[in-house]
C-alpha cells in the first residue's frame, strides 16, 4: 500500500501549510515535505512560549521579531540540523497546533437547546470532523464523511451532520444546563478521527489504483521505446517520465472542512430527544 496511500504525513503537511497560511505566516517551500515558515506576531505569541518577551516588547513599545521555523514532515529527510523540526502523529507541536485550529473557530461551539425545568442538565461532549477523502490518479474522485466522536465514552459515529442536523441546537448555552468536562482532549479526538480515517480506507480494495498503476506502467514503456534512439535527450526523457508519473501514480489524501463541538444531552441517534 506505500505506493498506493501517502496520507498520514501527507495530510498532515497540508494541515500545517493551510494552518500557518490561513493565520497570516508567510511560507516558504524547502522540498515537497518541508517549508519554512515566518511567524506572524500572534502565532508566535500563541505557540513560543515567550510570555517576558512579548510584555517587555509591547511594554516598550518595541520592534517584535517573531520566530521562523524550519519544518520537516518526512522522518527519511531529517539531518542534523537540530533547528529543522519534525512534525507527525502525537508530536507535542501537532498537538498544540489543533487545539489552536480548534480555538480560532474553524470550528464551531453548539449547545442542544433543552428545557430542563426542576434540575440542571448535563451536555456531552461531541467532536464532529468533516471532509472529504480524495482519491487520485488519472481519475479523481471524493467522498464524504462527517465523523462524530464522544469526548467521554470514546464511541464514533458515521454520518455525524445527518444525525444532528434537526435537533435544535444553537450557539449558546441554555440556561439549566451545563458542560461536562471531556475525558479525551480534543485535539486527541481529531487524531483518533484520522485514525479511524486512515485505516478505513486502508481496508479498502483499490482497484482503482492497480488500473493507474498498469495505465502508468503501459505508457511508460511506451514512452521508453520512443526514446531508444542514442540521439534522444535524456534530460526530455525524465521530464516525460516526471509528467506521466505525476499523471497516474494513485495515493489517497484526507482534507478536513470543518468541524464542531456540539455539546447533547440525548444521544445522537436518539431523536427526537427526551422532553423534560
Amino acid at each position: 500500500m506505500k505506493e498506493r496511500i501517502a496520507m498520514q504525513q501527507a495530510d498532515i503537511h497540508l494541515f500545517l501549510s493551510d494552518f500557518f497560511q490561513e493565520n497570516r505566516c508567510s511560507i516558504q517551500p524547502l522540498s515537497s515535505t518541508a517549508f519554512e515558515v515566518q511567524l506572524s506576531n500572534e502565532i508566535d505569541k500563541e505557540i513560543m512560549n515567550r510570555p517576558f518577551y512579548w510584555h517587555y516588547i509591547e511594554k516598550m513599545n518595541g520592534q517584535p521579531s517573531p520566530f521562523k521555523l524550519k519544518i520537516e514532515t518526512d522522518s527519511s529527510k531529517m539531518n542534523d540540523d537540530k533547528k529543522t523540526e519534525f512534525i507527525h502523529y502525537g508530536s507535542p507541536r501537532l498537538r498544540q497546533l489543533f487545539s489552536l485550529a480548534i480555538q480560532k473557530g474553524k470550528f464551531g461551539r453548539f449547545y442542544e437547546q433543552v428545557q430542563p425545568e426542576l434540575q440542571s442538565v448535563p451536555l456531552k461532549p461531541w467532536l464532529c470532523l468533516n471532509g472529504f477523502i480524495n482519491y487520485h490518479s488519472h481519475l479523481k474522485k471524493n467522498r464524504f464523511f462527517s465523523i462524530g466522536l464522544s469526548l467521554i465514552t470514546g464511541e464514533m459515529l458515521n454520518d455525524f451532520h445527518d444525525l444532528v442536523q434537526n435537533w435544535k441546537i444553537d450557539s449558546q448555552l441554555p440556561h439549566y444546563t451545563f458542560t461536562l468536562s471531556p475525558l479525551v482532549k480534543e485535539s486527541s479526538g481529531i487524531e483518533r478521527i484520522q485514525h479511524y480515517l486512515v485505516s478505513s480506507v486502508e481496508k479498502e480494495t483499490h482497484h482503482w489504483a492497480d488500473e493507474a498503476i498498469t495505465k502508468m506502467n503501459v505508457d511508460l514503456k511506451l514512452l521508453e521505446q520512443f526514446y531508444t534512439s542514442e540521439t534522444s535527450s535524456n534530460e526530455t526523457y525524465e521530464k516525460e517520465k516526471q509528467t506521466i508519473s505525476e499523471q497516474f501514480q494513485p495515493y489517497v489524501t484526507l482534507s478536513i472542512e470543518n468541524g464542531a463541538m456540539f455539546y447533547l444531552n440525548s444521544h445522537p441517534v436518539n431523536y427526537p430527544p427526551l422532553k423534560f
